[in-house]
């Protein structure tokens, strides 16, 4: 079988080159579109220009080719090691309380105590073979908020975090957050395990992208932001036995809120 021959990567634009990072990172055109604020006319027409440029006629055989030559890697400015975790800090606005006005908030999506050094790029992330063994993992199923370990007047009436992985080595994460106003909040997102940021859909208002990285098969560190700026980090990690994980926050400017870990019992 004839290896192809090097993609010549200086050919290439940087704007090239970064939808091509994404889409090798597993993104869509959709979802790059939505992370780079271009429209799917525009990402479409970036790839069609790299693949004029370089000859090869599949947009993700071009990026899977520079990817292999570990292009993102000789490149700094457009590595993958860099996810919106790594963004300098952003502190709370000011007044911020741990009150349920907040609290489905610390509830949303994935991530316990490893702290922001995990997020800060000293985690090595799997190979593609690799993230998609690490995807079955204890994580998986339908986790319910142990809301009497909460003080009662912060308490909302219940958390649900389903995670699903996907053939493909990504987390599908889906989670429900009923008030005791009856308000519900859903968030939804499907995201892999590389630390790059993936919007998210539904109803939380206060964050609108999630990063994921997964250190260990039990373990789960999720950054989620707000236009580009993180708002907090989480750690999920699941007790030997599989019936209940724990969650642990740290916020922006790095402080831990009361109670520093909150559990989640396995329903599912």
């Amino acid at each position: 079988m004839t290896t192809p021959s090097p993609i010549c990567a200086e050919a290439l634009s940087d704007k090239e080159l970064e939808v091509l990072r994404l889409l090798a990172a597993g993104h869509t055109v959709k979802s790059i579109a939505a992370r780079l604020d271009r429209s799917e006319a525009s990402i479409n027409e970036r790839l069609r220009e790299a693949r004029r440029k370089t000859g090869v006629g599949s947009s993700r055989e071009l990026a899977r080719r520079l990817a292999a030559q570990k292009i993102w890697d000789r490149k700094s400015d457009l590595s993958p090691g860099a996810p919106l975790a790594e963004h300098p800090l952003v502190p709370r606005s000011k007044g911020f309380e741990w009150t349920k006005g907040k609290i489905a908030m610390a509830f949303m999506l994935p991530a316990a105590a490893l702290g922001l050094a995990l997020v800060a790029g000293t985690i090595t992330m799997p190979e593609a073979a690799e993230t998609a063994q690490a995807a079955a993992t204890p994580l998986a199923g339908r986790w319910s908020l142990d809301v009497a370990r909460l003080p009662e007047n912060e308490r909302p009436l219940a958390v649900t975090i389903t995670f699903t992985p996907q053939v493909d080595g990504r987390l599908h994460t889906l989670v429900w957050v009923e008030n005791r106003d009856g308000a519900k909040i859903k968030a939804e997102s499907t995201a892999a395990l590389d630390g790059v940021a993936v919007p998210v859909g539904g109803s939380m208002a206060e964050i609108d992208s999630v990063a994921l990285r997964q250190p260990e098969p039990d373990t789960l560190v999720m950054t989620l932001a707000k236009e580009g700026q993180r708002v907090s980090t989480r750690v999920y990690t699941v007790a030997k036995d599989g019936s209940s994980m724990t969650e642990t926050i740290v916020w922006a400017n790095g402080e831990m809120p009361e109670p520093k870990a909150i559990v989640f019992n396995r329903i599912g």
